[in-house]
């Protein structure tokens, strides 16, 4: 059986806030760990209406202190935003109060605008020492050497399970050379997952963290009891990148009926070119789907983003999900 993850953006609800999206994070974390899910991410985002986990690992202690098992993690934390010690003293902090349960996963995008970067006084061009951020912050979650000046407290020791995050080539090689699993975002950046996994495999190099490669794929799931229910949830998410493309990143909207009175033509394939990797449909339509797509790609985990306004809709389709054969 695959391995199955939730990855969990916090969306606001149109004509909701966001104190609500945090305490429904809470409620469909405990429901995946009920359901047996592998681990729970959220990611950082800023300046942007409709998703309420900018203070990430604020967020993760938040959803980790009410569950019990379920790893939870950051999917991810976008590391040129911060200084490595200040992410190794936040996650050790919460690796010392959740042990054994903790992810780290590590993007070079900023996650938002030019604007909001420069609101966080960082430097643009920080992404490109992405990989000696990610070395440092590697050696602060270490044990400490003789002699080390600079120590995470907490943090040094807990040797935090670091990931790395793309949707490029880039993040292949560099998890594939640094011996780190490997995560695509291939729910909203498709393009090019099958080529980025191939390389992550025949590239990797077994580290003191993992021995052999491990790749998971980022997909849009939506589960209902039928086709024509589970498309009609799906349109909250295709306005969503609607709005993306319109420059609009506002509120999730309820659903509608008739999602081609709501963009144009080059709207409708600009924002489906992006979900090319979104199962949507009855258990018997996804669970093809997703059989099909984890034969052409093999990865070795699935985490799953289901962005659906009606939170019981939400909580019933992890249900359907999991039930599947895969």
């Amino acid at each position: 059986m695959i391995e199955l993850s939730v990855l969990d953006l916090v969306p606001v609800r149109e004509g909701h806030t966001p104190a609500d999206a945090l305490r429904e994070a809470a409620v469909l974390a405990r429901h995946a760990e009920a359901l047996g899910y592998r681990r729970y991410w959220v990611a950082e985002h800023h300046n942007m209406e409709g998703i309420a986990s900018a203070a990430t690992a604020v967020v993760i202690g938040h959803v980790a202190s009410h569950t019990s098992t379920i790893r939870v993690g950051a999917g991810g934390i976008m590391l040129p935003n911060h200084a490595p010690l200040v992410i190794a003293e936040q996650f050790g902090t919460l690796a010392s109060i959740f042990p054994d349960r903790i992810d780290l996963g590590l993007g070079r995008a900023p996650g938002t605008d030019r604007a909001t970067l420069r609101a966080l006084r960082r430097d643009p061009t920080a992404a490109e020492s992405f990989p000696d951020d990610v070395l440092e912050l590697q050696a602060l979650l270490a044990p400490p050497q003789p002699g080390q000046t600079i120590r995470a407290v907490p943090g040094a020791g807990t040797e935090v399970p670091l990931w790395i995050l793309g949707s490029s080539l880039f993040g292949a090689q560099l998890a594939a050379l640094l011996g780190l699993p490997y995560a695509f975002a291939s729910h909203f950046a498709p393009e090019a997952l099958d080529q980025a996994i191939a390389l992550y495999r025949e590239r990797f190099q077994p580290s003191h963290q993992l021995q052999a490669p491990h790749a998971m794929a980022g997909v849009n799931v939506i589960v209902a009891e039928s086709d024509a229910e589970a498309k009609r949830l799906f349109t909250s998410l295709q306005m969503r990148f609607v709005g993306m493309v319109r420059g609009d990143r506002g509120l999730l909207q309820p659903p509608i009926d008739d999602i081609d009175a709501y963009w144009n033509a080059m709207e409708r394939m600009q924002a489906m070119r992006m979900l090319a990797c979104s199962f949507v449909g009855a258990p018997g339509t996804v669970a093809k789907g997703l059989r099909d797509f984890l034969a052409r790609t093999e990865v070795d985990e699935l985490i799953v983003a289901t962005a659906v306004y009606d939170p019981a809709a939400r909580l019933r389709s992890y249900d359907l999900l999991k039930s599947l054969d895969l």
